[in-house]
């Protein structure tokens, strides 16, 4: 397996990495993906692909390093999705991997994310990964759900 960090305008964002991370996040077209990279690539937003040995987007993650005053520095993960058919091959697991030697790399303290309530095959691994539940996330929306795409 190989994993590799995308820059905005690379075409595997489309082409590999977008069809993968589809089955996380349903909402997004390319030119939304597009957008939203454009955007948050100045506020540190990063993507890594993990690739097959045969070439194919197993894996998709999308990341930052953060400063807060409650952690001070962390790598915080806004996407981490397997493809459906290679889940519980280790992609997952490498690529966690991959994003601790960034945080590590970069001086942070920990490695960070939120998780649906209702993905609990995904929780499972976090636990697995050693990653602990630390805290309730609360949201408020702004927008109706017809009016956030």
């Amino acid at each position: 397996m190989k994993i590799i960090d995308l820059e905005p305008g690379d075409p595997r964002l489309e082409n590999d990495l977008l069809p993968v991370l589809l089955e996380l996040r349903p909402h997004l077209t390319p030119e939304l993906f597009r957008e939203v990279y454009e955007a948050g690539h100045p506020q540190g937003l990063r993507f890594s692909a993990a690739y097959a040995d045969d070439g194919r987007c197993v894996g998709a993650a999308g990341w930052r390093i953060i400063s807060t005053t409650s952690s001070l520095r962390k790598l915080y993960i806004d996407d981490l999705v397997t493809a459906a058919a290679t889940r519980s091959t280790g992609v997952g697991h490498a690529l966690v991997e991959h994003l601790d030697g960034h945080a590590r790399a970069a001086g942070c303290h920990e490695l960070d994310l939120d998780s649906g309530t209702h993905r609990t095959g995904a929780h499972r691994f976090y636990l697995r990964e050693r990653f602990d539940i630390v805290a309730f996330h609360f949201a408020r929306s702004l927008t109706a759900p017809e009016d956030a795409s």
